[in-house]
C-alpha cells in the first residue's frame, strides 16, 4: 500500500513541478506581451503627439494664408478674466513716482466727422466751371409770372478729372560765337554760351525723371519692365536698362553722399534697431544665383530724436557685417534686434530682445481652440507678455518723462520679467510640443531681455525696424531680385532716402529730385550735406508732400 501512495505521490510532484513551469512560461509570456502593449502604446502615444504638433501646424498656416495678421488677441468669452487682470485699487491708480507726474482725465471719444471735399482735395488745383445757363423761359415764376433775376451762385456738383501723365522733350539751345578774323586761319575757334551739365553724361534723363523711375520702383513696387511698358503708351522707347543704369549712375555718382552722411549722423545715436531679410541678387563673384542674400536695415529707435532709416546689403548673413556698420557706433549705445545670434557680435552696444518676437513665439504656440484656456501654458506665457506692453500703454497715455519711465519699468516690469523667467525654467513640455520653440527663444533671448530696462528712452520692441524693412519685402515680390552687387547696392541707397524722407514727413520723390538738382559731391562737408538733410527747414519747404 505504501508503495502505491509514494508512485502517487511521486506524480502529484512531477504534476505540481510541471504546473509551475507553466506557470513559469505563462508568466514570462504575460511580461513580454505586457512590454509589447507598453510599448505599442507608447508609439500610438508619440504618433498621438506628432498628429496634434502636425495639426497645429496645419492649422497655423492656415491662418497665416487666409487669417488676419494681426496679433492682437481678443477675448470671446464674455465675464471671462485674466490671471494678470486682478489689479487691486492701487494699481489701478498707479501712485507718481515724482511730483511731475500728469495726470490725465478722462473723456469720451467722439467719432471723427466725415471729411469734405475741400479737406480731402485741398492739394489740388480747383477749376470752376459755368454751367448752362437756363433759357428765359425756364426762368418764370410759378407764383406771380416775373422773370427771375440772378441772385448769387451755387456749386452743384464736384467731379475729380485725371489728366494722363506725359512727358516733354526739351533742347537747351546756346549761342555759337567766333572770332571775325577766324576765317583766315586753318582752324576755327568756337565759344558757347554756358549751360548746367548734364545729369548723366551723354544722357537725356533730367533729375526729375530719375526720381520719377525711383519712386515708382522703389515706394510702389513697380518693376523697370513695367515702366518701359508705361512710357511707351507715352510715346517714348526708354529700355529697362537704360533706367537701371539711371538709377545705379545717380547712385554712385549723387545719392550715396547723403547715404554717408546718415550713416554718419546713424553712428552718433544712442538707440539704434536692426533688422535683415533675405533678397536675390543674380550675379554674385563665385555664388550660384538662386544663392540667399540679405538686406540690413539699421534704424533711430523711439527716442523722439532725427529718424534715420539705413538699408544695407551684403551677400550673407554673418553677424560681422552688423557688426562693421556699426562699428564707429557710440559706445554703449542700445541696440534692440530680435533673437538672431549673429547680432552678438555687435560690439560696444547694450543688445536688447524685442518682447515682440518673444510674444509671438508663445502666440504660435497655442494650439487652436484653447485661446482662452488659461491654463495651458502658451496662454500664460502670452499673458506674462501682454502684462508688459499693457504697461508701456499706460505710461504713454498718462504722459511719463523718461525719468519717470525708467522707474515705474523697474517698479512695475522687472517682477514680471523675473516671474516669467522662473515659470519658464519650471516647464516640462512634452517632446514635439511646439510651445519648445517659445521656451527656446525666450531661452536663447534671455541675456538681453531685462536690458531696455536701464534707460526709460528705449523701446520695448523691434516694431519700427519690423516696419521699417517691409517695402523691402513688398517690393521684392514685383522686382523678384536685383542683377548685379551694383544694382543691390544702388537700391539700399535710394530705399535709404526714401524711408529716411517719409519719417521725416516730406514727399520722397521730391527729396530725389531735388537731392539730384543739387549735385552731391564727395567734397562737400557734413555742414553742407546737412543742408541737403531731410530735416533742414529750407529741404523740408521744397519738398513738402
Amino acid at each position: 500500500m505504501s508503495g502505491a501512495n509514494d508512485i502517487q505521490l511521486r506524480e502529484l510532484k512531477d504534476t505540481i513541478l510541471q504546473l509551475n513551469k507553466t506557470i513559469s512560461t505563462q508568466n514570462t509570456l504575460i511580461l513580454s506581451l505586457q512590454k509589447s502593449i507598453d510599448e505599442s502604446n507608447a508609439r500610438v502615444s508619440e504618433k498621438d503627439q506628432v498628429i496634434a504638433n502636425l495639426q497645429a501646424q496645419l492649422e497655423y498656416l492656415k491662418t497665416k494664408l487666409f487669417g488676419s495678421t494681426s496679433e492682437v488677441r481678443k477675448n470671446v468669452c464674455p465675464g471671462q478674466l485674466s490671471i494678470f487682470d486682478t489689479e487691486d485699487d492701487a494699481e489701478k491708480d498707479a501712485v507718481p513716482v515724482e511730483s511731475e507726474f500728469i495726470e490725465v482725465k478722462s473723456h469720451n471719444r467722439s467719432r471723427k466727422p466725415k471729411a469734405t471735399y475741400d479737406e480731402i482735395f485741398e492739394n489740388i488745383k480747383t477749376t470752376q466751371v459755368m454751367v448752362d445757363e437756363l433759357p428765359q423761359d425756364e426762368r418764370i415764376c410759378p407764383e406771380c409770372g416775373s422773370l427771375m433775376e440772378p441772385v448769387g451762385k451755387k456749386t452743384i456738383r464736384t467731379e475729380i478729372v485725371y489728366h494722363k501723365a506725359s512727358l516733354e522733350r526739351i533742347e537747351y539751345v546756346a549761342n555759337s560765337y567766333r572770332c571775325p578774323n577766324a576765317y583766315k586761319e586753318a582752324e576755327t575757334p568756337f565759344l558757347h554760351d554756358q549751360c548746367k551739365p548734364a545729369l548723366i553724361e551723354g544722357s537725356y534723363v533730367s533729375s526729375g525723371l530719375a526720381a520719377h523711375v525711383m519712386y515708382y520702383k522703389y515706394v510702389l513696387a513697380c518693376p523697370l519692365y513695367r515702366q518701359e511698358q508705361d512710357f511707351l503708351h507715352l510715346g517714348a522707347k526708354i529700355s529697362r536698362s537704360t533706367m537701371a543704369k539711371w538709377i545705379i549712375t545717380s547712385s554712385q555718382k549723387y545719392l550715396v553722399h547723403m547715404y554717408e552722411f546718415l550713416h554718419r549722423k546713424l553712428c552718433e545715436c544712442q538707440f539704434l534697431m536692426a533688422d535683415e531679410t533675405p533678397i536675390q541678387v543674380l550675379k554674385e563673384p563665385e555664388r550660384r544665383p538662386q544663392s540667399k542674400s540679405y538686406v540690413w536695415v539699421f534704424r533711430t529707435g523711439e527716442d523722439q530724436g532725427i529718424p534715420i532709416v539705413l538699408f544695407h546689403y551684403t551677400p550673407t548673413r554673418k553677424g560681422a557685417n552688423a557688426a562693421e556698420f556699426l562699428s564707429n557706433a557710440t559706445e554703449g549705445y542700445f541696440l534692440m534686434t530680435d533673437g538672431y545670434k549673429g547680432y552678438n557680435k555687435v560690439p560696444d552696444a547694450n543688445r536688447c530682445a524685442c518682447w515682440a518676437h518673444i510674444r509671438g513665439y508663445w502666440l504660435k504656440a497655442i494650439p487652436k481652440g484653447h485661446e482662452q484656456d488659461h491654463t495651458h501654458p502658451a496662454v500664460q506665457g502670452l499673458l506674462y507678455c501682454d502684462k508688459l506692453f499693457r504697461y508701456e500703454r499706460q505710461y504713454k497715455e498718462k504722459g511719463l518723462s523718461v525719468k519717470q519711465i525708467y522707474k515705474r519699468r523697474l517698479k512695475d516690469q522687472e517682477p514680471v520679467i523675473d516671474a516669467f523667467l522662473s515659470w519658464v525654467d519650471g516647464l516640462t513640455p512634452k517632446t514635439g510640443d511646439s510651445i519648445i520653440k517659445a521656451i527656446n527663444y525666450t531661452n536663447g533671448c534671455r541675456p538681453y531681455l531685462k536690458n531696455y530696462l536701464k534707460n526709460g528712452a528705449c523701446s520695448l520692441s523691434n516694431n519700427l525696424s519690423e516696419n521699417a524693412i517691409r517695402p523691402i519685402v513688398m517690393g521684392r515680390k514685383n522686382w523678384l531680385f536685383s542683377d548685379t552687387q551694383d544694382g543691390a547696392d544702388a537700391s539700399m541707397v535710394i530705399y535709404s532716402l526714401i524711408e529716411t524722407a517719409k519719417e521725416n514727413g516730406i514727399n520722397p520723390e521730391k527729396y530725389l529730385e531735388y537731392l539730384l538738382e543739387n549735385r552731391l559731391s564727395a567734397e562737400m562737408s557734413d555742414e553742407e550735406l546737412e543742408r541737403s538733410a531731410p530735416w533742414d527747414e529750407s529741404t523740408r519747404e521744397q519738398c513738402a508732400v
